[in-house]
């Protein structure tokens, strides 16, 4: 199977590193021109646009926690470079805020937390659609959430499991709302990927933590999540809408 995203322009958020990085460089290997989101990594999203180097990556910032910077995001993007066809959800924190910290610091927490993934993607889901109906076009919404949306997550991360759990049923309810519209939205849900939060949650506990909750015998990679990305972008599935693809090397059920 070729799939082929000529021409397609597609938003990425969080792309210049882990994740998103991966899935910048398939799309844009399958011919789509990447709208590259970035926070602070703006050393990492320049390398990455150099290293595809054809001109087919553009490079927008936003802080995310902010609002107005996240509603202002997608606009920037069909500003510059016209049409969206697809929009990925990638950006997400994971700040640990132990049960017996302040109020005011566990507060703070919570609010990064779901200003950056829940907040920010809903307003740039509703960025998208509004677009998409005022062209007529189609559109696809992907949402990066987590395994962690449904079984949880360790005590200190209540605030990041409850953010990716909102993140699904806002994909559900999308996905229901709109697609006699032509709009469809998909949800994938990692476990732990071998990004730089796990690389250092495993230098402090050990491997082993992690290998053992695991079907497969290795951790799963960038590469591993992103060709499913690639594909839910190109409308071949686009019958799957509202569904959650679980991409965890088999935690659910070892």
């Amino acid at each position: 199977m070729h799939i082929d995203l000529t021409n397609q322009t597609i938003l990425v958020t969080g792309a210049s590193r882990g994740i998103g990085a991966e899935i910048t460089r398939q799309l844009h290997a399958s011919g789509a021109h990447v709208a590259l989101h970035y926070g602070r990594s703006e050393k990492e999203a320049r390398a990455l646009a150099a290293e595809l180097g054809d001109g087919r990556v553009t490079l927008f910032h936003a802080d995310l926690a902010d609002a107005s910077e996240a509603g202002s995001l997608f606009e920037a993007v069909v500003g510059q470079l016209g049409p969206v066809a697809a929009l990925v959800n990638n950006a997400g924190v994971a700040i640990e805020s132990e049960l017996d910290t302040s109020t005011e610091d566990w507060v703070r927490a919570w609010d990064l937390t779901h200003d950056v993934n829940l907040r920010a993607s809903g307003i740039l889901c509703r960025a998208a659609i509004q677009h998409w109906l005022g062209t007529g076009a189609r559109g696809r919404i992907i949402n990066i959430a987590s395994r962690a949306a449904f079984r949880g997550d360790t005590k200190d991360y209540i605030a990041y499991a409850a953010s990716k759990g909102g993140m699904v049923s806002m994909t559900r309810s999308i996905a229901r709302a709109w697609g006699k519209q032509g709009i469809v939205a998909f949800t994938i849900a990692p476990g732990w990927v071998m990004t730089d939060m796990a690389k250092q949650f495993i230098a402090q506990n050990g491997d082993d933590v992690v290998l053992r909750e695991l079907a497969l015998a290795e951790l799963t990679q960038p590469k591993d999540v992103a060709p499913t990305v690639v594909f839910l972008a190109s409308g071949l599935s686009d019958h799957a809408t509202g569904c959650t693809i679980d991409i965890n090397a088999g935690s659910y059920v070892h």
